[in-house]
C-alpha cells in the first residue's frame, strides 16, 4: 500500500486548497504531540508506524513550545545546549516521518507567551537553524505561531495586524532558506480568527491559516467564521482540535465533534487532533494509566483516543 507521501508528493497551496503533485486536493489527518520538552518519548518510529497503518494517520505535528509551560522551559527560555537538544527531537521526528512516508508539521507552539511578537527573535533563530537542517525533507510543513491570544503588557487581544507583523519577520527567514514549503500562520483569539485573516490575508505564496476548535466549547459561531473565511477563498488548516472543552478537559462531545468533522471533510480541510500523551486530561489520546510509548491497544487509549481512531478512519 502506498504511503501518504507516495500518494501526494510535495505539497503546495493553490487558491483555498492544499494540493499534491498530481494537482488534486489533499486532505491530511493527523496527531499532534504534546510539549516535546515533557513528552519526547512518543516521538518514535513504532508509534508513528502504528498511527499510519492502524489509524490512517498521514501527518504528525511536533509541538515545539516557544515559551515556559508545564514546568518546562520552552525554546526561548532555554540555554543553547537545551535548544540544540530540542532541535534534535524535531529532526528525529521529521526523519521518522520521512522514512514512513508521513508528512510532518513543525509547530512553533505559542501558548503561555501569548503574543508571537514576544519572542520574534527566538522564532527567527529557531527557523534559521531548523530550516537548514530540514531543507532536504519534502514532507515538512512549518507552523509559525500556534495560538496568538493576548498581549501581556496591555492585556488586550493580539490583533491580526500584530500577527501579520510577526509573520512578515518570520516568513522571509524561512523562504530565504527554503521557499518551497507550505507555511501556516496562526490567527487571532487562540487561532479562531480566520474571518479576520480572510479579510486581509498575507501577500505570500504557499501560505495557509490556522483554525483551532474544541468541540464542546466552539460550536456554530466558530463554524460560521470558518464558512465565511472559506467563502472568501482562505486556505485553512486545522492544526489542532479537541473533542472536549477548550481547557483540554471535561466530557467528550460526540455530537459537536461529528458536526465539525463532517464539515471539514466536506471541504477537504486537513486536521490534526490534540494530543499524543498520557497526561491526565480529556484531550490526551493515551490513557493516563498507560506507560507504553508504542504498541497501543484499545485498552491503552483514552475515550478521546478511541474517538480519534474513528475520526481518522472516517
Amino acid at each position: 500500500m502506498a504511503t501518504p507521501f507516495e500518494k501526494y508528493g510535495k505539497l503546495h497551496v493553490e487558491g483555498k486548497n492544499l494540493i499534491g503533485e498530481n494537482g488534486n486536493i489533499v486532505q491530511l489527518k493527523g496527531i499532534s504531540t504534546h510539549n516535546l520538552n515533557e513528552y519526547p518519548q512518543y516521538v518514535n518510529e513504532k508509534a508513528f508506524k502504528q498511527f499510519r497503518d492502524e489509524y490512517n494517520v498521514s501527518i504528525m505535528r511536533l509541538a515545539m513550545y516557544s515559551g515556559f509551560a508545564d514546568n518546562h522551559n520552552g525554546y526561548a527560555d532555554s540555554g543553547d545546549a537545551h535548544r540544540a537538544e530540542l532541535e534534535d527531537i524535531i529532526v528525529k521526528g521529521v526523519e521518522i516521518c520521512d522514512s514512513l512516508g508521513l508528512y510532518c508539521m513543525v509547530d512553533w507552539h505559542i501558548l503561555l507567551d501569548y503574543d508571537p511578537n514576544m519572542h520574534t527573535d527566538m522564532a527567527v533563530r529557531f527557523f534559521k537553524s531548523i530550516c537548514v537542517k530540514l531543507k532536504k525533507y519534502d514532507n515538512v510543513i512549518y507552523e509559525i505561531c500556534n495560538e496568538p491570544n493576548m498581549n501581556l503588557e496591555t492585556k488586550e487581544e493580539v490583533t491580526w495586524d500584530q500577527i501579520k507583523n510577526y509573520a512578515r519577520e518570520v516568513i522571509p527567514v524561512i523562504k530565504a532558506i527554503d521557499d518551497t514549503k507550505v507555511i501556516i500562520v496562526g490567527t487571532t483569539i487562540w487561532s479562531q480568527g480566520v474571518d479576520k485573516a480572510a479579510d486581509a490575508p498575507l501577500d505570500y505564496e504557499n501560505i495557509m491559516y490556522t483554525l483551532h476548535f474544541y468541540a464542546d466549547t466552539h460550536r456554530d459561531a466558530l463554524r460560521d467564521k470558518f464558512k465565511y473565511a472559506r467563502s472568501k477563498g482562505l486556505p485553512i488548516f486545522v492544526t489542532e482540535f479537541g473533542v472536549g472543552r477548550a481547557d483540554g478537559d471535561g466530557d467528550i462531545n460526540v455530537e459537536e465533534s461529528e458536526k465539525w468533522i463532517d464539515l471539514l471533510n466536506s471541504e477537504k480541510i486537513s486536521y490534526i487532533i490534540w494530543n499524543l500523551s498520557n497526561k491526565a486530561e480529556t484531550s490526551s489520546i493515551i490513557a493516563s494509566k498507560c506507560d507504553k510509548t508504542f504498541g497501543f491497544t484499545d485498552d491503552d487509549l483514552s475515550p478521546c483516543g478511541l474517538m480519534m481512531k474513528d475520526i481518522m478512519r472516517k
